[in-house]
Order: structure tokens, then C-alpha cells, then sequence
């Protein structure tokens, strides 16, 4: 069954994934950017394309989300999927995942004043852009002519950024929620991943106890500057091209984004009038 890595974009999904497959796909703890291919994601249009489904139907696509899940899920064991997508349900009809096939989920979170930014350097947008696809925008990708090595040919229901963070919180319900904020992750890095395993170790209804050599080495390798070596040693197939076509580093500022340095006072106003209730649910104000 799948335990869900979900998130907004740019928001630390990367990192948890990073840490995951370091802890659970390597001998040793060390990460490289091989391993998080062992953590798939959701939806990846390729899967609906190699069943027959109509991939230039959004509905059909949406309407099989349940039946591909089925094909690659492994009852008996834990499998990790990384979505961008909130969990939504079409028509009542037509939900994203469901209980047969998720065990629970881990949901990232970070300062919607910081993921502007973020967000506007991964994608190549002004700020004034960026913003505009957090508050209104609720899809991303869909060029289905793109190549098939780029994110860009999935289409990806984000919804904006405060549907994103509330449509998870449904599992709570269930008591198969962790709700991470990437602030307290950079902060204390193995406090946070610890109460991650453990979430995800109680959800399998296993015993806990972490390996303290393999945790010591993936809190090394993964650290942000080990990061940006790697992406600059071998590159990173989830960075995008700018407009002059040039990669886009995607491990860019990591801590040191601080909206207080670029954000003017009229956006940082409007982002947290816009998404007032839920940062301060989350003690961003």
C-alpha cells in the first residue's frame, strides 16, 4: 500500500523523498540521486498511456486515477508515491486515491511567503506569476508533446496552495495523517525524519527502531550543500530549462530563502490577507 509524500510545489517534498530513499533503498544511509527513482510519482501520464486510457482526456485520465494506483500497488508491503496533487474528488464520483490503496500520508508544508519565491525561480515566473498561480491556478503540466523524460507531459491538479494544504488533512480523520512543516525539517533535520519513521512504522503496524549508522550517514548525504554538489556534479532530471534553455538549478537557496529579502511589503500583504486562516493555523503569523 502506498504511504503518500504529499505537498505543494516546492515546498520540501524533495527532501523528504531524498531522505526516504537514502534510509530505505541503500545498504549504508549514503544518498545519491539514483535512489529516489525508487519513489515514484503521482500521476505520471506514462502509466495511463502504456494501459490504453485516452491520455487527451482529462476526465478519462482522472476517472482510471483508482484502477492504475491498483496495478502497481503492493498490498503487503509499503510503497512511497510523491504527489503535487490535492486530493480532490470529481463529481463526487471520481477520487484521487482511496483507503484500499493508502495507508496514510506524509504532508509537507511550508511558508506560502517562501514558496513564492521558490517557486517562481523552479519554474522561471516573476513573483507577481508565481502568486498568481498559488491563488488561482489549479493544474500544472499537460504538454503532452513535451519529451517524455520531463515532468511537463503530466498534468498535475495542485489546486492553489491553501486547497492543497486542507484537502490532506481529510486523513487525519483516520489517524494516517503526519503534517511536517519544512521550517522545523531544516531546523532539526533528524528529530523530524525520526518522527517520520516512526509515523511510518506505526502505520505498518511494526516495530520501531532506527538504525543510528544508516540515519547518521543519510543526514550527511542529504544535507542542502551535499545536495547542490551532487546536482552540479551529475545534474538533477527534475530541474527545468529557462527560457535560453539552460538547466535551472533546482536545489537553489534551500535554507537561505528568507522572503523578509525579497519580498516587497504589497505581496507579502497579500499573501498572508489571502491565506490568512491557514497560516495561522500553522504559526506562520
Amino acid at each position: 500500500m502506498f504511504v503518500w509524500l504529499a505537498s505543494y510545489p516546492k515546498s520540501g517534498n524533495t527532501f523528504v523523498r531524498s531522505l526516504l530513499s537514502a534510509y530505505f533503498f541503500s545498504k549504508d544511509g549514503n544518498f545519491s540521486f539514483d535512489l529516489i527513482k525508487n519513489i515514484k510519482q503521482f500521476p505520471n501520464i506514462t502509466l495511463f498511456e502504456k494501459l490504453g486510457i485516452d491520455i487527451k482526456n482529462d476526465l478519462e485520465v482522472i476517472k482510471n486515477y483508482i484502477h492504475v494506483q491498483k496495478t502497481f500497488c503492493k498490498k503487503n508491503s509499503v510503497q512511497f508515491l510523491k504527489t503535487h496533487s490535492y486530493l480532490f474528488n470529481i463529481k463526487n464520483k471520481y477520487p484521487f486515491t482511496d483507503l484500499n490503496n493508502s495507508l496514510g500520508v506524509i504532508y509537507v508544508v511550508r511558508d506560502p511567503r517562501n514558496v513564492i519565491t521558490s517557486f517562481a525561480k523552479f519554474s522561471n515566473y516573476s513573483l507577481e506569476e508565481s502568486f498568481d498561480a498559488m491563488v488561482n491556478e489549479i493544474s500544472f503540466g499537460g504538454n503532452l508533446e513535451a519529451e517524455k523524460r520531463h515532468g511537463e507531459r503530466t498534468k498535475v491538479w495542485t489546486g492553489t496552495w491553501a486547497q492543497n494544504y486542507n484537502s490532506w488533512k481529510s486523513f487525519n480523520y483516520q489517524n494516517r495523517y503526519l503534517l511536517i512543516k519544512y521550517e522545523d525539517l531544516i531546523d532539526n533535520t533528524e528529530r523530524e525524519f525520526t518522527k517520520i519513521l516512526e509515523f511510518i512504522y506505526s502505520l505498518n503496524k511494526s516495530s520501531f527502531s532506527v538504525d543510528e549508522n544508516k540515519l547518521k550517514n543519510v543526514l550527511k548525504t542529504t544535507s542542502f550543500s551535499n545536495m547542490q554538489y551532487l546536482e552540479k556534479k551529475s545534474g538533477f532530471n527534475e530541474s527545468k530549462l529557462d527560457n535560453e534553455g539552460k538547466k535551472i538549478p533546482f536545489f537553489n537557496l534551500g535554507p537561505d530563502n528568507d522572503w523578509k529579502k525579497f519580498l516587497d511589503v504589497k505581496l507579502k500583504e497579500k499573501i498572508e490577507k489571502i491565506f490568512e486562516k491557514e497560516m495561522k493555523e500553522l504559526n506562520y503569523l
